[in-house]
C-alpha cells in the first residue's frame, strides 16, 4: 500500500491529530483557506516526512487506524506479529527497534525505504594533539594576567572576554604553558554540554599541536564515554557536568583520585561554578588542601543573575573576587574595538512591543519578581498568545527579506513547533529544533542550515542553541522568550554576531520582543559591564 494513498483516506479530524492542537489553532487564526485538507496533508509531510510519521510510535499509531481492514490482516501477516486479539491493537503495541527486519518490512509495506542511520566514527578517549596556533597582542595580555593570577594566592581567576573574543583560544594557550611546567599533570576542563566538551577537546588539540612540548593525553569523559583512571595521569581531561557528577555521587573516591593528580581546573560559563550541581565536584577538586589547585573560570557574563546582586556576589567571592578582562588602548568596551576590527558585527537592536492576549494578572508579576527567571507557566501563556504569534510571524517575514540565516528563540518546545510550522505554510523554509527532536535529525538541520547557500533558512529553537552552537552566517535573531538573566540573554544574541573576521557578517540584526513588565536589555556592549561593581 502506497504512503501517500493511506494519508488520503485522514478525515479532516484525523489531519489535525498528525498536525497538533497548537498549530492547527493558528492556521485557522491565519487564514481558513490554509486548513483545507490537501494542504493539511502537504504541511505534514513537510514538517514530519513519511518517514519520519513511521518512526513516531505516537503518530505510527494514528496512521494503523487509517488501515482498511485487509491492508492490516496483510501488515499483521508481514510483520509476523503474535495472534492474540485485535489486529489494529497488536499492530499498535508492536515494537520497531532501529534497524530490525520488522521496521524494515513496515517501511516496505507502504513503498518506502528506511532512513540511513548516520554512523559517526566515535573520536577515541584519548587522541595526541596536532595543530597550529596563534593569539593576538590583546589575547597574549590577557593571557599573560591569567597565568600571573593562578601562580599568586589564592590560585583562582575569572577571564572576562566577550563573545567572539577568543576567551576559548586564550584559555588553551594558559592550559598548555601550564602543562609545559608541570610534568606530568592533570588539568580538568568542566563544561555542561556535549557539544561544548567537544569543541573544547578539538581546540586543545590544535593548540598543543604548536605550543606542547610533549605527547600528552586528551581524555573525554562525557556522554557514553568511560575512561579507566589508571591511564589518565599527564595532559587534559575534559568532562561533561552530568558525567563528572554521575561519576561522583556513584563513588565519591573517583574524583579524589582525580583531585590528586590535577594542579589546575578550567570552568567553561564560570556563572555555573556556584550550581548545585559543581559544588560537590568543586569542593572535592579546589578546595581539598593539598595540592591545591589553580582555578580559572571562562566566561563573557560575570554575574549570575540580572536583579539578585546576593547570588552574584556569592559568585564573585567564589573567585576571590579576581577577574582578568580584555584590555584595549583607547577603548573604554572591548566589544567597541570587536565591532571596529570587524571580529563582531555591528548590532541593530530592535524591540518588539507586545500587549495583547495573554493576560499578566499582579500575582503573575509578583511571581516573576520572585523567581530566578520567568516561570514555566508563563513562558506557556505567552507562547499560546494568538496576537503575540501573529506579530512574530510578521516580523520574521520582515526580516526575511533583508537575512539569509535567521534563529528564532521560542518560549517553550510548543512554540518553536509551531512558528516553524507557520512560517513553513507561508513558504518559506523553516525548521524547528528542540530537546526532543531526534538527535539524528537535529543534526541534519544544523548542518543544512549551517550551508552557505542562496535560500532563506529559519530556525526556530528552544533551549538547545544557546551555547555551543557556531552558526557564523546567522545575521539576525528573534528573541520571543522573555528572561530575567542578562547571562542567557548574551547567549542567544551571541549566536547572532560573528562578524567577517570570524566567518560572519558585517552587521546584524536583533529583535527582541518586549512583553508588559518584563525586562528587555539594551545589547551585549551593555551587558559587558554589568557586574563590574562586584567584582571591585
Amino acid at each position: 500500500m502506497r504512503f501517500s494513498e493511506l494519508l488520503s483516506r485522514a478525515d479532516d479530524e484525523t489531519l489535525q491529530l498528525l498536525l497538533g492542537q497548537a498549530p492547527m489553532k493558528l492556521l485557522l487564526t491565519l487564514d481558513r483557506q490554509l486548513s483545507t485538507p490537501q494542504r493539511l496533508r502537504n504541511l505534514i509531510l513537510q514538517i514530519y516526512s513519511a518517514e519520519g510519521l513511521l518512526l513516531s510510535s505516537e503518530k505510527r499509531q494514528i496512521l494503523f487506524d487509517l488501515l482498511p481492514k485487509e491492508s492490516a490482516e496483510f501488515l499483521h501477516n508481514v510483520l509476523g506479529l503474535p495472534r492474540n486479539g485485535n489486529t489494529y491493537s497488536e499492530l499498535k503495541l508492536a515494537r520497531f527497534r532501529q534497524g530490525s527486519e520488522r521496521e524494515r518490512a513496515l517501511f516496505d509495506f507502504f513503498g518506502l525505504s528506511v532512513p540511513l542511520l548516520e554512523v559517526r566514527e566515535q573520536t577515541p578517549a584519548t587522541r595526541i594533539g596536532t595543530g597550529q596556533y596563534s593569539l593576538f597582542a590583546h589575547q597574549r595580555a590577557a593571557a599573560r594576567d591569567v597565568i600571573h593570577a593562578l601562580e599568586e594566592n589564592p590560585n583562582r581567576v575569572v577571564l572576562h572576554m566577550p563573545t567572539g573574543a577568543g576567551k576559548t583560544r586564550v584559555a588553551m594557550s594558559v592550559i598548555a604553558d601550564h602543562l609545559r611546567k608541570h610534568e606530568p599533570t592533570l588539568v580538568i576542563w568542566l563544561a555542561n554540554s556535549e557539544e561544548l566538551c567537544e569543541q573544547s577537546a578539538s581546540e586543545f588539540e590544535r593548540a598543543w599541536g604548536c605550543l606542547g612540548n610533549r605527547d600528552v593525553g586528551v581524555y573525554r569523559f562525557w556522554g557514553n564515554r568511560e575512561l579507566s583512571l589508571d591511564s589518565v595521569h599527564d595532559g587534559l581531561l575534559i568532562g561533561g557536568l552530568a558525567k563528572m557528577y554521575s561519576a561522583t555521587k556513584q563513588k565519591l573516591e573517583f574524583i579524589m583520585e582525580l583531585a590528586g593528580r590535577t594542579s589546575l581546573v578550567v570552568i567553561d560559563e564560570a556563572h555555573s561554578a556556584i550550581a548545585e550541581t559543581y559544588q560537590l565536584i568543586l569542593d572535592t577538586l579546589v578546595k581539598m588542601p593539598h595540592p591545591n589547585p589553580g582555578l580559572l573560570g571562562l566566561t563573557a557574563t560575570p554575574g549570575r543573575t540580572w536583579t539578585d546582586i546576593e547570588i552574584d556576589e556569592e559568585l564573585s567571592k567564589f573567585f576571590a573576587r579576581r577577574k582578568v578582562a580584555l584590555q584595549i588602548d583607547n577603548y573604554r568596551n572591548p566589544v567597541d574595538y570587536l565591532v571596529d576590527e570587524q571580529y563582531l558585527a555591528r548590532v541593530h537592536y530592535s524591540p518588539l512591543y507586545h500587549d495583547g492576549g495573554a493576560k499578566i494578572s499582579d500575582a503573575d508579576i509578583r511571581k516573576v519578581r520572585d523567581s530566578f527567571d520567568i516561570p514555566d507557566s508563563i513562558l506557556k501563556r505567552l507562547a499560546e498568545d494568538e496576537l503575540r504569534n501573529l506579530a512574530i510571524i510578521s516580523r520574521l517575514e520582515v526580516l526575511a527579506k533583508h537575512h539569509k540565516r535567521i534563529l528564532v528563540f521560542a518560549a517553550t518546545v510548543t512554540h518553536a513547533d509551531v512558528l516553524a510550522a507557520v512560517l513553513q505554510m507561508k513558504g518559506y523554509d523553516a525548521e524547528s529544533v528542540t530537546a526532543k527532536t531526534p538527535q539524528i535529525q537535529r543534526s541534519r538541520m544544523i548542518e543544512r542550515y549551517k550551508q552557505d547557500t542562496p535560500e532563506v533558512r529559519i530556525l526556530c529553537n528552544f533551549g538547545v542553541l544557546t551555547t555551543g552552537f557556531d552558526a557564523p552566517l546567522t545575521s539576525a535573531a528573534l528573541i520571543a522568550r522573555p528572561t530575567k538573566s542578562l547571562v542567557l540573554y548574551s547567549q542567544m544574541v551571541g549566536r547572532a554576531i560573528r562578524g567577517p573576521e570570524a566567518g560572519g557578517n558585517l552587521s546584524a540584526e536583533i529583535v527582541t520582543v518586549v512583553d508588559y513588565n518584563f525586562p528587555g536589555f539594551e545589547s551585549v556592549a551593555e551587558a559587558f559591564n554589568n557586574w563590574e561593581d562586584i567584582w571591585e
